[in-house]
Parts: C-alpha cells; structure tokens; sequence
C-alpha cells in the first residue's frame, strides 16, 4: 500500500505544478481547463473500455452528469488555473485540502451530518484559522489576498458542493464507477469547450512546448491515470485508505513548488499547512473505517475530483 499511496500522491499532488508550468509557458486557465478535461476523459474512456464497462445511456443519468462535472471538474479545474496565476502553488495544494472543511458545512446545512460535536467544531474553527494564518490579512506584505485566492478556495468549496451532489444523485445508479467517471469527464470537457474563448486572457502570448508538455501530463497522468490508481486503492484497500492519501497533497504541492519553481516556503505557510490538516484530521474523528470493497458508482470517495 505504501508504494501505491506514494504514487498516487506524487501524481495528484504534482497537479498544481504542471499548472504553474503551463501557465508560465503560454496556456492560458481555460485552455488548461479544456485539454485537460480532455486527455483524462480519453484515458478513463480507454481503461473503461478495457474492463468491459460502458457509458451510460438514459438522459437523466446524463443530465446528472453534466451537473456533476460542472461542480467537480469544469468550475474547479478553471478557478485553480485562475487563481494560480497569481498564487504559488504549493499554497493552491494547501488550499485544496480545505474541501472537507467546506463538505462539513454543506452537510450540516442541509441537515445531513451527523454527530456534529465538539471534535468537528473544532475541526472547523482550527482549518479555517489556518487558512487565516497563510493568508495574514493584517499583514501588508502577505501578498497572497486577492481574486487568486478566492477562486482557490472557490474551487474548494465547489468541490464539496459536487460531492454532496452525487452523493445524493449518482450514487447506486447501478454504472460501473469507471464508465461513469469517464462519461463525467466528457461532459465537462463539452462544458469546457467555451471556457478558452471566454477566458483568454491571462497567457503570456507565445505558447511554448514546455506547455504543452506540461498540460499533456496533467490531463493524462494527474487526472486520467490519478483517477484509475484511485479507483483501485478504494476497490482493494478501501475508502479509508485512499483518503489518506488527501492528507499528503499539499505536502507534495508544497515540496515540488520549492524545490522545482523555487516558489518561498515560509514559516507562515508551513504552520499554516499544519494547522488546516490539523482541523481537517478532527472534522474527519468518529468515522467508521469501510472495507474494501468495491466502491459505488460517484461515490464520494471515488468521485473525479481533485486540484
């Protein structure tokens, strides 16, 4: 498990990266956005096919979907390609692993959380703070308020939103979780299409190999193959054992963002990091671990997610 869950952390985790580098060389978030929603749809299509699972065909299922992959794929992937045009994306790493912190209050609106104690209050109030310390509002040369940062944790929240969806709307519908994984990728890639007319502006102008290249191992290998190696950790191991892996994306967001583009890390950044794991781990205190089995279709551990 340990290899596996080291893999699979290296690929998700180097998302923010390989964003940051396309970005630096010409793409602009909704060209990003756009490939890659494309190549990961094209490897789960193809890892689908090859287990003998097919897509989907009624409308409603579809229709559902489409919903699905705007919250989980289409919204996010674009508000972290604009927001690290401006943020470092190790703090982007960071952010994103906020998303429970956001599922934790979708819940307790809605009147579907249960236990809500004092463990997960805390949570709460301990991920936020430490949001609030990288951040430093009171701190002039922070650097780091902005638009950029809102659309990080916009993209955060809007993950937790499609979560709490398919939950409720694509769990149990009886298609294999890989055929409906690919189909959701499709859709957003349809919902995406727009998305590089619209937000043109924010390359550099001269779009370079380098980016290309970059935009290539983020659709394929971070979102595609991400996916797959998720799938299978859930399928064999279990849920709980695939969560962990949360816990280390923005430590690999963090390392790969100062040892590759030598982005600074602050002692402000690292205790901030600490803390929100830290909130994220007692929100997440009172779960019972699952088997390992199988996972449901869109269940909310094996859902298409991620930075």
């Amino acid at each position: 498990m340990g290899v596996r869950m080291g893999v699979l952390a290296l690929l998700w985790g180097s998302a923010f990266l390989w964003i940051e580098l396309a970005l630096d060389h010409g793409l602009t978030p909704g060209w990003i956005t756009f490939v890659r929603c494309l190549l990961g749809a094209g490897v789960l299509l193809a890892l689908a096919y090859a287990a003998g699972q097919r897509l989907p065909r009624d409308r409603r299922t579809w229709g559902r979907l489409a919903v699905a992959a705007f919250f989980c794929n289409a919204l996010p992937f674009l508000l972290f390609g604009i927001g690290q045009q401006t943020v470092d994306s190790g703090v982007a790493g960071v952010l994103n692993a906020t998303t429970p912190l956001w599922s934790l209050l979708i819940g307790v609106a809605l009147g579907t959380e249960r236990g809500f104690g004092a463990a997960k209050v805390a949570g709460l109030v301990l991920g936020f703070a430490g949001i609030l310390l990288i951040f430093a509002p009171w701190s002039e040369d922070s650097g780091l308020m902005g638009v950029g940062a809102l659309a990080l944790l916009g993209a955060s929240a809007s993950y937790a939103v499609a979560f709490a969806y398919m939950a409720r709307k694509l769990a149990g519908g009886g298609t294999a979780p890989m055929a409906l994984s690919a189909a959701q990728l499709l859709a957003a890639t349809a919902l995406s299409a727009p998305a590089p007319l619209a937000v043109a502006a924010g390359g550099t102008g001269t779009v370079t190999w380098a980016g290309v290249g970059a935009v290539v191992v983020l659709g394929v290998f971070a979102t595609g193959l991400t996916f797959h190696l998720n799938y299978r950790m859930i399928a064999e191991e279990g849920p709980t054992s695939a969560a962990t892996v949360g816990y280390l994306l923005p430590v690999v967001s963090v390392a790969l963002g100062a040892l590759v583009l030598d982005e600074p890390l602050t002692v402000r950044v690292v205790a901030g990091m600490a803390v929100v794991l830290a909130g994220v781990a007692l929100t997440r205190r009172g779960r019972r671990p699952a088997p390992p089995l199988p996972p449901r279709p869109a269940d909310r551990s094996s859902a298409v997610a991620g930075p």
